[in-house]
């Protein structure tokens, strides 16, 4: 059902009929600037009708005209006693004495009926549009306060925080992972070469499961299959008796034996590389995964999972994450909304009861643990030799498989430090 906005618009016809009376209530004529003169009355009724006779002050011409004189003043100002040769009375009145009417007797009161009706009329609309403001207010903060039901701000606000964390988690882990990824990946490239440059170029086999002819190629200094990946195409289809076709072949061969190698070699750790900076990395890069322990892995895949239920519950819960964010939002929205909060809310008690957030920020400490000097390092090695499958068991995860102890690896004798052969 769509939204009418009936109490803002009672709100605002009464702001409409407040402003209607301020409107009429300054369009209320003013008394004009008067000037108090003689008049002579040249006749007058009993009841004060008479006519007067005056001279206009401003440009010393005269005029009569009807008046209403004052009925109740003296006997003796009144006709023909004020003057008995002339028969004339006297009397005091207005004239403008500004504007178009300058000059123009004015008689006091005249105005007044106007004046009263157009104040009652600024009077009523005022009333009617205070009535009407004050509904709207009553019956609009009544809607709106029914309408933010649902809205808890407490609640977004503390689920964005472990979404937060969860996604620090999950960060601070996969550097992790990369730092050991990246110390790996040059030694495991030697380590690949070393068995291309151990493997003779007769060992490799076309297409078909057939032996190449190799004598001519062993002539001309390719006796590897590292040769063959870097003398190429080009270079291997200039060998007498080798066409394109065949040094194509070959490159192909080499690449398949190269994936296979890459797949199958074990990067060894020793002490005895302690003086290798590159082998010295990786294992300060996985003494991090090591003593962060499995609990790490853990809490990063707990993360992930956590911030896949958490996105669609924040997004459909935005609008209650402030005050007024429900009243931007229609009915519907509104049933969505407090569902997502609701969901939250039970999101948020699983993790309290997981304790989720303080494991998160453990994790995060622990895995931003790094070297600092040449002393951790040292602390690394130390370490490795105490427990060495530990570091294998990491770093073969860490790299999908592609690593393991040595073969005649055995245990740390109880002496200390490691005995068995690479």
């Amino acid at each position: 059902m769509r939204h009418v906005p009936f109490f803002r618009w009672v709100l605002t016809l009464g702001v409409l009929f407040i402003a209607c009376s301020a409107a009429v209530y300054v369009a209320v004529p003013e008394m004009p600037e008067l000037r108090q003169i003689d008049l002579t009355v040249l006749d007058e009724k009993p009841d004060g009708t008479c006519t007067v006779r005056w001279t206009d002050p401003f440009d010393r011409s005269e005029h009569e005209a009807a008046h209403q004189c004052d009925a109740r003043r003296a006997d003796s100002l009144k006709a023909p006693y004020y003057d008995p040769e002339t028969g004339y009375g006297w009397e005091t009145g207005f004239v403008v004495a500004e504007g178009s009417a300058k000059g123009r007797l004015y008689t006091l009161g005249q105005d007044d009926k106007d004046i009263d009706d157009r104040i009652d009329l600024s009077d009523t609309l005022l009333i009617i549009g205070l009535l009407l403001t004050t509904a709207g207010l009553i019956g609009g903060n009544i809607r709106a306060a029914a309408r933010l039901i649902g809205a808890r701000p407490d609640v977004v606000h503390r689920a964005w925080r472990l979404a937060h964390d969860a996604a620090a988690v999950e960060e601070d882990h996969t550097r992790a992972i990369e730092a050991v990824r990246a110390a790996w990946a040059p030694l495991q490239r030697e380590r690949v070469h070393e068995e291309m440059s151990r493997t003779p170029v007769k060992l490799l086999r076309n297409e078909d499961k057939q032996r190449f002819r190799t004598k001519a190629w062993e002539k001309g200094g390719i006796h590897t299959a590292r040769d063959v990946l870097d003398a190429g195409v080009w270079k291997l289809g200039q060998l007498p008796d080798v066409g394109r076709r065949t040094a194509e072949q070959a490159v192909a061969a080499a690449e398949r034996l190269a994936d296979a190698a890459h797949q199958n070699v074990l990067v060894r750790l020793t002490p005895d590389d302690r003086s290798d900076p590159r082998t010295t990395s990786l294992i300060t890069a996985l003494r991090v995964l090591v003593e962060a322990g499995p609990q790490a892995q853990e809490a990063a895949d707990t993360a992930r999972e956590l911030a896949v239920r958490l996105e669609p519950l924040l997004t459909g819960a935005s609008a209650a994450s402030t005050r007024t964010g429900m009243l931007r939002v229609g009915p519907e929205g509104r049933r969505r909304t407090r569902a997502a909060v609701a969901e939250l809310r039970g999101l948020l008690a699983e993790a309290k009861f997981d304790a989720l957030g303080p494991r998160f920020g453990q994790t995060s400490v622990d895995l931003l643990r790094g070297p600092d000097n040449e002393l951790d390092a040292l602390s690394a090695w130390t370490d490795f030799e105490s427990r060495p499958a530990d570091y294998y068991r990491v770093l073969a995860e860490v790299t999908a498989g592609s690593a393991g102890p040595p073969a005649g690896w055995r245990a740390p004798s109880p002496g200390g430090g490691l005995s068995g052969e690479v």
